[in-house]
């Protein structure tokens, strides 16, 4: 899965927060998009993701060639972000079976799996809106890491984990990111030191 963007910016108003970037992300490699807080790399990461529509430029999405449709993306992506919503309503177990009704498991991956990695065995029917906020994190980074899709997209993904925390969240990332395309937003060095390569915000002020 490749994406490309040609000359894209976004801006808000009259205001543009990024402009003219030119950039290719490419199958199978790892990216740390950077800026300080505030400076559009989320906003970056939705126009990637298909959630939000450019300003100016265009941006192709491709799939072993074929170029797919911006409304059909998510089906290619996995994604974690502290604006993503879990639905709280519902039990641990529910939630894993409802996320994975719309994106497959990774090979050799189960339901079972996945409680284990978030060492919660005994909590499969605990309601999520009782989970601590690290919890939640983590619940969205083992959903995401999880899922068998060829993009991988993570933004500031150690939000509300303490030490321990970070330490897993690099081993899912060891285990789960290979080979695929994976999309770090950060300006926390430890969330994106495994990135081959960097594209900062501040470069298309």
């Amino acid at each position: 899965m490749n994406i490309t963007l040609e000359n894209i910016g976004r801006r808000f108003n009259r205001d543009w927060i990024f402009r003219g970037i030119d950039y290719t992300f490419t199958s199978g490699e790892s990216y740390a998009v950077l800026g300080s807080n505030g400076s559009g790399k989320s906003t970056l990461l939705q126009i990637l993701n298909g959630s939000l529509s450019p300003s100016a430029g265009e941006i192709i999405f491709l799939n072993n060639g074929q170029k797919i449709e911006v409304e059909k993306v998510f089906k290619y992506l996995s994604l974690a972000a502290p604006y993503l919503e879990l639905i709280e309503e519902f039990s641990l177990e529910e939630v894993i079976d409802f996320h994975f009704k719309f994106k497959p498991y990774k090979a050799g991956i189960d339901k079972n799996n996945i409680i284990e990695l978030l060492s919660l065995p005994g909590r499969k029917n605990k309601l999520v809106r009782h989970f601590s906020s690290g919890m939640k994190q983590r619940l969205k980074l083992a959903l995401a890491f999880c899922s068998d899709t060829p993009m991988l997209m993570l933004d500031e993904p150690t939000s509300n984990l303490d030490t321990q925390g970070v330490d897993w969240y690099l081993s899912l990332v060891q285990q789960f990111a290979q080979g695929r395309l994976t999309i770090v937003c950060s300006n926390q060095e430890h969330e994106y030191s495994f990135c081959k390569h960097r594209l900062s915000i501040s470069d298309y002020k």
